[in-house]
């Protein structure tokens, strides 16, 4: 990607919506800035529950506040993390001339799958997401949901026909992980890879070291 404003990467929009799964959207964040990116992040009403509920902090709503709550927990540079409310309608996400080249939505709950895959644009995040898919510029959805219903599916299948990622939250275990942070890891190394980010998160298939885990793959084998 190319290089931004601020010597930064090109930057990548970053939404976590109300689905169990916080971690995922967090540590996407984390990985984003160690890879030099500028981040632009959305963070919705139920999302901020869903923080305090599955992880020992609250984040702040205030979009400034919670910009500099991300930097504190990222070790990011002065402007690498910016943070948007949800009816924002000036910020750069909302138009197709200012928004990023690639948008994650981490994780994706099946609200907002339906209200990207219908074009609702009721807010800030499903605007940015609209924008992505007018754009024909990278989107990727990372669902947390199970069971999943014919309505989530019949979604997932419309999105994946116009060139949408939808990656679930669903981590493998041939590397052996040794922790939840393993897991989590797997599933935000698998985000990177679309975005076409190197990372150290987990070596891919058939490079790690003889004898250790066999790295990241399709996880899918016969």
């Amino acid at each position: 990607m190319a290089e931004a404003g601020g010597g930064f990467k090109a930057p990548v929009t970053v939404a976590i919506t109300g689905a169990s799964g916080a971690q995922y959207g967090l540590r996407l964040i984390e990985a984003l800035v160690a890879a030099g990116h500028e981040v632009w992040v959305m963070v919705s009403k139920a999302a901020h529950l869903v923080i305090a509920t599955e992880t020992d902090r609250e984040l702040p709503a205030r979009p400034e506040r919670l910009a500099q709550a991300l930097s504190e927990r990222c070790a990011a540079a002065p402007g690498q993390i910016r943070c948007f409310g949800r009816e924002d309608w000036m910020a750069p996400v909302a138009s197709g001339s200012g928004a990023a080249s690639a948008m994650v939505i981490c994780p994706c709950s099946t609200g907002t799958l339906s209200a990207v895959a219908t074009g609702a644009s009721n807010n800030l995040i499903e605007r940015a997401a609209d924008v992505a898919l007018k754009e024909r510029r990278t989107l990727v959805l990372v669902p947390r949901e199970t069971p999943l219903s014919a309505i989530h599916l019949e979604h997932m299948l419309a999105l994946s026909r116009l060139g949408v990622v939808i990656l679930p939250a669903a981590p493998g275990f041939y590397h052996r992980p040794q922790g939840i942070g393993d897991l989590v890891d797997f599933i935000v190394a698998r985000i990177l890879n679309q975005l076409g980010i190197d990372h150290r998160l987990m070596p891919r298939w058939g490079e790690a070291e003889a004898g250790g885990p066999r790295g990241m793959g399709d996880g899918e084998h016969a």
